[in-house]
């Protein structure tokens, strides 16, 4: 308890001359001083409390539009995953043959390569919409799905390597 009743002597004596300051005030600047906090702790508390506050409010509408776009972009895909899943298996012979096909409308700008569950399409100066057609017809056609793709895009178009893998179960 000495301790206690020490440590607050020492800060009633440090305030001392504060409490003095104050008392020789004025009753008008005494109120204006107040006032003057108030103002200051209302300050503080907008800033810190209320604005940030304020702005999630105002924000929350775009960002629910966003999350929703989001969750029905989530959702088709989820669909067309379980279509995709739903649909019969193509046979090897067929896998290849649709994706022969599809190499074919590239002319000379692709070349495509078979090795077993695999199939490595070498590109060079082809279109986005022509890779996007390719990619298309080797996932609907063939079943094939990109498990990687070494591409550089240039003036002429993409250049590179994209490997599928074939059938359902890969």
């Amino acid at each position: 308890m000495n301790e206690d009743s020490h440590s607050s002597s020492a800060a009633a004596a440090a305030l001392a001359p504060v409490a003095a300051w104050w008392r020789g005030l004025a009753a008008r600047e005494r109120q204006l001083l107040g006032w003057m906090a108030v103002l200051l702790v209302a300050a503080v508390l907008w800033w810190l409390a209320v604005a940030p506050a304020w702005r999630t409010i105002a924000r929350a509408p775009v960002e629910l539009d966003l999350i929703d776009s989001q969750l029905q972009a989530m959702q088709r895909l989820a669909a067309e995953a379980k279509q995709l899943r739903a649909t019969p298996p193509v046979n090897p012979e067929a896998a290849q043959a649709a994706l022969k096909a599809a190499t074919l409308r590239l002319g000379d700008k692709g070349k495509l390569q078979v090795q077993g569950e695999r199939a490595v399409l070498t590109v060079n100066g082809v279109a986005t919409q022509q890779l996007r057609d390719w990619l298309a017809e080797a996932r609907t056609g063939a079943r094939a799905r990109p498990v990687e793709a070494a591409l550089a895009r240039s003036a002429s178009g993409f250049s590179g390597t994209l490997v599928v893998a074939l059938g359902s179960g890969t």
